[in-house]
């Protein structure tokens, strides 16, 4: 078994990092998209609620993976790992419904991406390189995710 403890992993990739920043590409054009006022705006919040979900739930399957590849992992690592695909699913019910929606699932989604990297130091399967480009980007996508259910009130 090849264990690396979180200070001697290696350092991420440059294209790791990259393609992560780039990332974040789809939820700006979303805000922008409403904050131009564009006529899909509408679609660029469901749109931004999807990629958050899709991206929150990618998430789950690498804590997953971290758990499997450890050798390590508890019976609380697997759980917390099915959570995001659970609680994504969970924050679309209300739009089935036809409750109040997407503005209070953005703002929630946004703020459970914002506090997921704690979930990666907690679990300490990750390395000091990636937990830093994990905070960046959950930062960024989360803020992004937020600001959409911010302006939600606006487009509906």
């Amino acid at each position: 078994m090849n264990e690396r403890s979180p200070h001697t992993a290696p350092a991420l990739p440059s294209a790791a990092r990259a393609l992560g920043y780039a990332g974040l590409l789809p939820q700006i054009f979303c805000v922008a998209m409403v904050l131009a006022g564009h006529e899909w705006r509408y679609a660029a919040l469901a749109g931004g609620f999807a990629y958050s979900a899709a991206i929150f739930s990618f998430l789950g399957g690498v804590w997953w993976g971290q758990a499997v590849q450890s050798g390590r992992a508890t019976t609380g690592a697997y759980l917390l790992a099915v959570m995001p695909s659970l609680l994504a699913v969970g924050l679309f019910l209300p739009w089935s419904f036809g409750w109040d929606w997407p503005g209070p699932a953005l703002l929630y989604l946004g703020a459970l991406i914002l506090g997921s990297p704690l979930i990666d130091r907690g679990l300490g399967f990750a390395g000091a390189d990636f937990l830093k480009l994990r905070w960046h980007l959950s930062i960024g996508l989360g803020s992004l995710t937020i600001a959409l259910g911010l302006l939600a009130p606006q487009v509906l």
